[in-house]
């Protein structure tokens, strides 16, 4: 059993220490609390449980801490696939709800499985999901002094559980200022791809990862007989071809885990029971 997080890059507006060290914090907590939830859940559950996390602490660009858009309203897309049966859901451009991972997990069982606006909206309403406002001072202020506090950046989580089944979730909350309907990457297949050989999550500029396939990609990759290692680093080679910017979470079938960005510093955090790895 194992698990890795990511929580975006850092903008510049992040480099403090103070920042650095809470998101250092939090991603470790939020590991270990995954991991623990693991051991009696499943992969697909742990994931979701774990991106849940994220998206309820404001340091991360999802869920409450979620970026506004150029008109004023927040947005978010979130995704969750199943290794074992292969079924990826989600919702794009989902407004007022706290957890649209929770979401994206609930249509898992639905024959619509990705859902987009006021569709993705009204389903959660109807389905009992929390009606919640995501949007919190800061992220106002930064509207009105047409500043922007990154925005490059998504969260998620990969886990293999004691069956050796791999899932993957994301979520975000955009870049911040885009144009209302923007499309991200992280509820399509280039974000967010699991299958049972591999399970990949990425972040950063949502229209280089579809460009790059980027998910998809290196999952392909790894089934067809490729090393975790050598499958990202070809797959950014392939990135660096577009100047593309991204990073990207993996767990392969064995058990090893990998991560790699085009442009230092993702933020992450790993752990196998034993010990933990983070970005320093």
């Amino acid at each position: 059993m194992k698990i890795i997080i990511h929580g975006g890059f850092f903008s510049e507006s992040d480099q403090s220490h103070k920042v650095k060290t809470a998101k250092q914090n939090s991603l470790k907590s939020i590991a270990q609390k995954a991991f623990e939830y693991l051991q009696t859940h499943s992969a697909f559950d742990t994931v979701a449980y774990a991106v849940s996390l994220l998206e309820d602490d404001p340091l991360y660009n999802a869920g409450t801490g979620s970026q506004i858009q150029s008109d004023g309203i927040i947005r978010m897309s979130a995704a969750i696939m199943d290794g074992e049966t292969q079924k990826l859901s989600g919702v794009i451009n989902i407004q007022d709800v706290r957890n649209p991972i929770f979401v994206a997990k609930s249509l898992i069982s639905e024959d619509d499985r990705v859902l987009g606006g006021n569709g993705a909206k009204k389903y959660a309403a109807e389905h009992g999901f929390e009606d919640f406002s995501t949007e919190i001072p800061q992220r106002r202020k930064e509207y009105e002094a047409k500043l922007s506090s990154g925005g490059k950046g998504t969260v998620g989580c990969v886990a293999i559980d004691k069956s050796g089944k791999l899932a993957v979730a994301t979520s975000t909350g955009g870049k911040g200022f885009e144009i209302p309907g923007r499309i991200s990457d992280s509820a399509t297949v280039a974000g967010n791809y699991a299958n049972s050989f591999c399970a990949v999550s990425c972040t950063g500029v949502g229209e280089d990862i579809v460009s790059n396939a980027t998910a998809a990609k290196i999952v392909t990759r790894v089934t067809d007989g490729m090393s975790l290692e050598n499958a990202f680093h070809k797959t950014f080679d392939e990135l660096k071809v577009i100047q593309g910017f991204a990073g990207a979470i993996a767990i392969d079938k064995n058990g090893n885990m990998y991560h790699q960005d085009s442009y230092p510093t993702m933020v992450f955090a790993s752990f196998d029971g034993e010990k933990f790895e983070t970005f320093s």
